[in-house]
């Protein structure tokens, strides 16, 4: 099979014209689309009926295969089968990168969040704990004001209670779906009690002193501190990733001795990828093709899973590290290898 080829949507492409119910298609020269094979592409592409402005690459082998805007007036774009499959796998190895340094990660945060003051490093290393700790979508400014939904950068203190050890969050999340989540940490709710309690700022939790000034915590900010955390170009959705992967493995983990059959593993595979879907937020498609790294479901189905600490709560700090430790060499035995 040929190379996939790079592409632009501002070259010629095909275009989609509706006729009665459905669609005709018509090429950069203006002559309908009539031959089957490129009329299957297209279909398989399975381009929204609503999306306005279509343009489909006239390559089978480019590397976008159709752009078009949807209903709300925003640039989607449908990319070929093996440039996701790319894509993904690269973004699975970075969040892999990410997961072996999160132990000096962490221990930076603690330092951040133990120190006095609402200083910018220690809101910043809030954030980074609530993301670590909790799933949380980023969030923006825009997103909030186009649809009334929060993410972690634009959570208000009025959707935060703090009840001794433990935080706890009712919100509007993305899809306008109620959120509620309790996280117990005591560095984090002494942080989030100051927060509320501040006499300056806005409504946002998530705000520093700058001088006499006080400034709300963006999502860049959190990214960049990340990035300087990490010393690599990751984000706040790679958190997700990483423990959306290990929620899956320590799920199919516990179920591993009742399996006796391919059927039932492929059974355990839907109701764990569910639960999982559940904790983040999402839909179990998008769970599963976004967030699970697929070699932790291949594994299973092979018959691999990683060994869970007996008697141990999964919370602790240690048991947990123990976990990502194990995902990662059942991963990336290689990879593990040449870290130790």
């Amino acid at each position: 099979m040929s190379a996939l080829k790079r592409v632009r949507c501002t070259g010629p492409g095909i275009s989609r014209r509706r006729q009665g119910r459905g669609f005709t298609y018509v090429h950069p020269n203006g002559q309908r689309v009539h031959d089957d094979e490129t009329l299957v592409r297209i279909r398989s592409l399975a381009i929204p009926p609503a999306w306005q402005d279509v343009w489909i690459c006239p390559n089978e082998r480019g590397h976008l295969q159709a752009v078009g805007t949807d209903g709300a007036g925003r640039k989607q774009y449908l990319y070929h089968d093996a440039w996701r499959a790319r894509r993904d796998r690269q973004k699975f190895d970075r969040v892999l990168r990410l997961a072996r340094r999160l132990p000096s990660m962490r221990k930076a945060c603690d330092r951040d969040i133990a120190s006095r003051g609402l200083s910018r490093e220690r809101a910043l290393a809030g954030a980074i704990r609530l993301l670590d700790l909790g799933f949380f979508r980023i969030g923006s400014e825009a997103y909030t004001e186009e649809n009334g939904s929060f993410g972690l950068a634009t959570l208000r203190r009025s959707h935060v209670r703090v009840s001794g050890n433990e935080v706890r969050f009712d919100f509007a999340a993305k899809g306008g779906q109620r959120r509620i989540q309790a996280i117990q940490d005591p560095a984090l709710a002494r942080l989030t009690g100051s927060l509320l309690r501040r006499k300056g700022g806005g409504p946002e939790l998530l705000a520093f002193r700058d001088g006499k000034t006080w400034r709300d915590v963006r999502s860049e900010d959190i990214n960049a501190y990340l990035k300087d955390l990490a010393e690599e170009e990751i984000s706040a959705k790679d958190f997700r990733t990483w423990h959306a992967t290990v929620l899956t493995a320590v799920l199919l983990a516990s179920q591993e001795e009742a399996l006796t059959s391919v059927t039932s593993r492929k059974r355990v595979v839907s109701t764990v990828v569910k639960e999982v879907a559940e904790a983040l937020g999402n839909t179990p498609a998008v769970c599963r093709a976004s967030y699970i790294d697929p070699r932790v479901i291949e594994r299973f189905l092979n018959g691999e899973t990683i060994d869970l600490p007996r008697g141990r709560d999964l919370a602790d700090d240690r048991a947990r590290a123990a976990v990502e430790s194990a995902v990662l060499d059942l991963l990336d035995p290689e990879g593990a290898q040449r870290a130790a």
